[in-house]
């Protein structure tokens, strides 16, 4: 089985303890940025399973919680734990991912070509899934880049 699949199983798991609301809402979002990472991976040369990975991830502690308090720096922590007892990825594999979750709420900050991948598949989620919505002030600029980026 491959390394997101496996993480994904675990996910799902991890998920099936939240109410059905919750649990619906956090897999929808954690998909949704999971597939746009894919996408931005493909387009920026860089590795989509890490990145993809790292998407699964990187709400996990807010869920678990319910709280948005710190969720970037505690959800790394959260997944350096995980990835260590999924024994799924290298050191510098895991270094990679916790890396792009403990930066991915510094939208107005920019930090290194994964970090940047797993912000923008997060904006994209939250900009594309209801486009009711006004995209936040946080992710104005972002997003509007991403739709140069990509032609839209």
């Amino acid at each position: 089985m491959g390394k997101l699949k496996e993480l994904r199983k675990y996910v799902d798991q991890e998920l099936m303890g939240l109410d059905e609301e919750k649990r619906i809402s956090a897999a929808a979002h954690l998909y949704g940025v999971s597939l746009a990472a894919a996408l931005i991976a493909e387009k920026r040369d860089l590795d989509s399973e890490l990145l993809c990975m790292a998407a699964m991830l990187h709400d996990l502690h807010a869920y678990r919680s319910g709280s948005y308090d710190d969720h970037a720096h505690l959800g790394a922590e959260l997944a350096r734990e995980i990835l260590g007892k999924l024994n799924l990825t290298t050191p510098e594999e895991t270094e990679k991912i916790c890396s792009a979750i403990y930066h991915h709420d510094d939208k107005l900050v920019t930090d290194a070509p994964f970090d940047e991948a797993l912000k923008d598949a997060d904006v994209i989620d939250h900009c594309f899934k209801d486009p009711s919505k006004e995209v936040k002030e946080k992710e104005r600029s972002r997003y509007q880049a991403l739709k140069t980026e990509f032609g839209l």
